[in-house]
């Protein structure tokens, strides 16, 4: 299979990312296709959707060797599953599926249709090897079951900000830091209330701490003061917060 776009987004790690799409709203993503795929012909029509579906690549969660079982995080990340009873980026084939908002379409003079999207899941940069739109009468189950995903109930964080830390984000990325807190991006096995986390988002290191249900802020740092963009800006374009 080829790689026909990638998807930049305000993540330049896995850590902190939702662990299913459409879950935040609030974190966007602009997708750009590589040059062989930019024909406009390609999109006709692709604005009457609401939602689409991308079929992408864990480009960070290779492995050479595959386990029949995983401990998914909505267990606790202590109770083994089968590998195919679960959404686990570690596959025999690293390929993730996920549905996205289709926020807008922009057709741009050097890259071509430009797809922005919300309530993404994916790392900047994720490649994408198709886009499908979601059509609700047939990718709509209302009597589905969600298995131990029904089970289990959504663990949520009270975010505390006692200095308010999130207003040194640029306004229109403070509403998704604040949401994907809340969810606990921790990983599933922890329960060191002194350890200081950070999470890189949006070319800042949010740093908190977790006691107690209580997720709280510690300082949010602007990558930039600490690396001058070295690793942001090297002769890149910029779509919003997204660089290409």
């Amino acid at each position: 299979m080829k790689v026909i776009a990638k998807i930049y987004t305000d993540f330049p790690t896995k850590f902190g990312l939702p662990r299913q799409s459409c879950l935040i709203p609030e974190l966007t993503g602009t997708i750009v296709m590589e040059k062989e795929y930019r024909q406009i012909e390609a999109f006709r029509g692709i604005e009457e959707f609401s939602h689409l579906w991308l079929l992408w690549e864990f480009s960070e969660a290779k492995r050479q060797n595959w386990s029949a079982t995983v401990k998914p995080p909505r267990l606790g990340g202590k109770t083994r599953m089968g590998v195919f009873a679960t959404r686990s980026p570690f596959r025999p084939n690293p390929i993730g599926l996920s549905v996205v908002k289709l926020l807008s379409v922009e057709l741009h003079e050097t890259f071509g249709t430009i797809l922005h999207v919300g309530g993404i899941d994916c790392m900047d940069q994720t490649p994408i090897y198709n886009i499908k739109p979601y059509l609700p009468y047939v990718d709509a189950i209302m009597d589905a079951k969600g298995g131990f995903g029904d089970r289990v109930k959504e663990h949520r964080l009270h975010v505390d900000d006692p200095q308010s830390w999130l207003e040194v984000l640029p306004e229109n990325k403070r509403a998704g830091a604040a949401a994907f807190l809340a969810q606990d991006p921790r990983p599933a096995v922890h329960g060191d209330e002194e350890r200081i986390y950070k999470i890189a988002y949006a070319g800042y290191d949010i740093h908190f701490t977790v006691k107690e249900e209580v997720l709280t802020i510690k300082n949010v740092i602007s990558l930039a003061e600490l690396t001058k963009y070295n690793n942001f800006s090297k002769k890149g374009l910029h779509f919003g917060g997204n660089q290409i």
